[in-house]
């Protein structure tokens, strides 16, 4: 998977981009199709903490992103929604009726 990390208003240290990095494993571990990620984490004029996430994978693009005080809770709360929204996907193209098609075929 590419992997691209980009700040916006702010310094993006080797801590943040190995702690997105790390996270972003849960997601792949859960849908290994991926094809590339755009992270963004931004600081807005009120302080508040953004991180934005875009991932393509076969079939479709994932988008979310999370506001919050701090930027690891903020990276924590996107990772979360991606995980969630890549479970979800998963289990959508899985077909579930494909034993129920080859019995009918068999008998």
């Amino acid at each position: 998977m590419n992997l691209n990390i980009s700040g916006h208003h702010t310094d993006l240290t080797p801590a943040l981009r190995s702690y997105v990095v790390d996270k972003l494993k849960r997601v792949e571990r859960h849908f290994d199709h991926l094809i590339d990620a755009t992270v963004i984490l931004s600081v807005d004029t009120k302080l508040q903490h953004k991180a934005e996430a875009t991932l393509h994978a076969r079939g479709t693009k994932l988008h979310a992103e999370q506001i919050c005080e701090d930027m690891y809770a903020a990276i924590d709360g996107l990772i979360d929604k991606l995980d969630q929204q890549t479970r979800k996907f998963k289990s959508k193209i899985r077909d579930h009726h494909a034993r129920d098609v080859q019995k009918h075929l068999i008998n």
